[in-house]
């Protein structure tokens, strides 16, 4: 039987999705089983290496079921993944040393200090794009080498490998045998030099992290490697081969076929990401940070990207924590019952603030409450920050003279049409979204099935659909009204203004 699919892996901060994509280009099938952070002390957060590959393990095995399919119906596979998390683990026996750190932890933050007094920030934003945060990996491996006994020794020893989720998936899929990453997500590492594609030599000994425990990092299109059925127990006898890996934010720019230069789009997950095209170079602006976006077809394509830290995730924590919204009550119904917020403001600051404030100490607030605010208005103020965050990364981009006409959009919270409109309120221009709004998976599918030629990049451009066009319709200065009701609500758990930029990394 010939291939009919193109398995696509997605494992985000909060679940494991396994898609597959026919040869149309559609998506048929997915699954997904969660994936639960742990919490040992306040403010870290860590991730169980093993439940995260069998949580993923189950979702190929689910999809595949549903589908009817086996190996043998899968012509490539694609890897996409949440970044910054990394773990380290023995070569010979693939157990890992430790649970693997997640990007929003912060037991790092002593080391990225100590960096800071070392005079590293420079080197790094001028090297990788990055700044010296806890966000980036850099100091996640470091705080691995340098807390966990005997660590260092093996690792100088050549008995550890070390990677990002992406290589940790690699590395099982094919049951030990390929131990690569991409430009894209090495890029997010912060010891990734922008200029020469590699590890950058000088970080890695200034961090005394060793070269040789980190993955090879290939173009995103590369063959990395191939899945034997046997050693996953998936049904099939044929071996498939994985294709493509790309960082999340990067698969989904792809999937938007974000391709040109200046070209933008927002996905609204459990964080909210701005990425812009900015061409074939790198470009690094004040607030923002530079990564690959990837490297196919022999071009490396780089972008411009503004990661606010809690998007969706702050609707969760209403529902969850806050109580303001019960399990079965959808959003943006709650948040109708009010024609507006009421002045009430949401700053969902509860792993800091990053782009482009890079004020990692702030903490959540909730501004201008009064007598007459209701439940309907918080939740109405946490559909708005969204939005609200999404500007100011806009106008970080705007500011430096990169102009933004319109507004690519996805990710679950784009199914709101009340956010949607807001955005395109806010910003003063129109918000695009797509008919499909799963394009983190359809990026990474397509890039894979381009390794088999099943498909060409401009497929994607032709095959994009528009779902709805939200045009903007408030005034002005409505908007900027707003908008300045923002700022000072920033201002108050950050103690500068939304617009005082430069910031620096890490730096209140």
């Amino acid at each position: 039987m010939s291939a009919r699919y193109v398995m696509a892996l997605d494992e985000g901060s909060t679940s494991a999705r396994a898609v597959l994509v026919d040869l149309e280009g559609e998506i048929v099938a997915e699954a997904r089983n969660p994936v639960t952070p742990l919490f040992p002390k306040p403010r870290w957060v860590e991730l169980d290496p093993m439940a995260l590959w069998q949580a993923q393990r189950l979702s190929m095995d689910a999809v595949m079921a549903k589908a009817g399919a086996s190996s043998d119906d899968i012509a490539a596979i694609g890897i996409t993944t949440h970044r910054e998390t990394c773990l380290i683990w023995d070569r010979r026996t693939g157990e890992p040393v430790h649970p693997a750190l997640m990007w929003m932890s912060k037991q790092t933050d002593a080391i990225v200090e100590s960096w800071r007094l070392d005079g590293l920030d420079d080197e790094f934003r001028k090297r990788t794009g990055l700044f010296n945060d806890s966000f980036f990996t850099a100091a996640k491996l470091a705080w691995i080498l340098e807390n966990v006994p005997g660590v260092r020794e093996r690792a100088e020893r050549g008995e550890l490998a070390a990677g990002t989720v992406d290589t940790w998936l690699l590395w099982q899929l094919t049951g030990g045998r390929s131990h690569f990453t991409d430009h894209s997500e090495a890029s997010r590492t912060a010891l990734f030099s922008l200029e020469t594609l590699d590890w950058d030599e000088k970080l890695t000994e200034a961090c005394t992290i060793p070269q040789r425990l980190l993955p090879p990092a290939l173009p995103s299109d590369s063959r990395f490697g191939e899945m034997r059925p046997a050693d996953v127990g998936l049904p099939g006898r044929t071996s498939v081969p994985v294709m493509a890996i790309m960082g999340d934010q990067q698969a989904g720019m792809f999937g938007q076929a974000c391709f040109e230069a200046g070209s933008v789009k927002n996905t609204y997950g459990t964080a909210g990401v701005l990425t812009a095209n900015s061409g074939q170079q790198p470009a690094i602006l004040d607030g923002l940070t530079a990564s690959v976006g990837w490297t196919a077809a022999g071009s490396t394509a780089y972008e411009i990207e503004g990661v606010v830290f809690h998007c969706g995730q702050t609707l969760q924590w209403m529902r969850e924590r806050l109580g303001v919204l019960q399990p079965d009550e959808d959003a943006e119904t709650v948040a109708r019952r009010v024609p507006d917020s009421g002045g009430v403001y949401i700053v969902p600051a509860f792993a800091g603030l990053c782009a482009p404030h890079w004020s990692r100490d702030a903490k959540a607030s909730i501004v201008g409450l009064t007598l007459e605010t209701g439940s309907e208005h918080v939740v109405r103020a946490g559909v708005e920050a969204m939005a609200y965050q999404t500007r100011d990364n806009i106008d970080v981009l705007t500011a430096a003279g990169i102009p933004v006409p319109e507004l690519k959009v996805d990710g679950g919270a784009a199914r709101s049409d009340l956010l949607c409109q807001f955005q395109a309120d806010i910003l003063g221009i129109p918000v695009h979204r797509p008919t499909e709004l799963e394009r983190t998976a359809l990026g990474i599918a397509h890039l894979a099935g381009m390794g088999v030629g099943l498909w060409k990049q401009e497929d994607l451009s032709t095959g994009w659909q528009g779902d709805r066009v939200f045009e903007p319709t408030m005034t002005e200065g409505r908007r900027e009204e707003l908008y300045s009701g923002w700022c000072e609500a920033v201002r108050t758990v950050t103690g500068r203004h939304s617009a005082d930029i430069p910031l620096r990394g890490g730096q209140a």
